[in-house]
């Protein structure tokens, strides 16, 4: 999937720092800005991107986008940024893939688990060796969650991604549709496309509906949809 020179293969989507914060409910793109930048030591980002940087811009494709929500996810769980850098290098190393944190198998699970744990050993990092040695099921847990609203292809990395799915389970985020956007599952119709029609037409969700072919639970799911991304 990693391109050469200035090109971007926007098949494989197409996000910046600031629409990736804002999909992944992330307050602060400078965050994610620190994740993709290598440490003063020289050590690798925590998610070496698939794009080449152009200008100041860190654009991210799909599994950039994935890689960055389990990131994310981990650290809610008070995994520190050295462990899930050193793990997520270690990772690529030893599984032979450039994504290792936007994979779901069971393979791939078992395997990472023995990163995290052989991580742990490596960084001294006690509440990480925890995780892995006395409360395994907690970890389980965690892995469990992470890929709750994900669904992999047969290589086992993340294809489709419900970013709402309680709220708007019927929203889908995947490379394979309007480049990444976010769109109604049934018909592929972006849901921002859907949102600015409904504001344009007053909320008359059956005019909208009538004109892209879709139901009216479909514009009212995207109008929730958005209305959630806009705060």
């Amino acid at each position: 999937m990693r391109t050469d020179g200035a090109s971007i293969d926007v098949n494989g989507g197409f996000y910046t720092v600031s629409e990736a914060a804002r999909l992944l409910g992330i307050g602060n793109g400078q965050k994610i800005t620190r994740w993709l930048q290598p440490t003063r030591s020289g050590r690798n980002p925590v998610v070496i991107r698939d794009y080449p940087k152009i200008g100041r811009e860190n654009e991210l494709s799909f599994l950039d986008l994935i890689e960055i929500k389990f990131v994310e996810h981990f650290r809610t769980a008070h995994i520190s940024m050295q462990a899930l850098r050193v793990a997520a290098q270690n990772a690529r190393e030893r599984l032979g893939v450039s994504h290792p944190f936007a994979t779901g198998s069971v393979k791939f699970q078992s395997d990472r688990k023995r990163v995290f744990l052989e991580t742990a050993e490596e960084t001294g990092d006690r509440e990480l060796l925890d995780l892995m040695t006395r409360q395994i099921v907690m970890y389980e847990m965690i892995e469990r969650t992470f890929v709750e609203d994900l669904e992999f292809d047969a290589s086992g990395f993340a294809r489709i991604w419900r970013p709402a799915a309680t709220l708007a389970p019927n929203v889908i985020v995947s490379p394979a549709f309007a480049f990444g956007r976010p769109v109604i599952s049934k018909r592929r119709v972006p849901t921002q496309t859907l949102f600015e029609s409904w504001k344009a037409q007053d909320h008359r969700d059956a005019d909208v509906a009538e004109w892209f072919a879709v139901g009216v639970d479909d514009v009212k799911e995207a109008v929730r949809f958005e209305l959630r991304q806009a705060h």
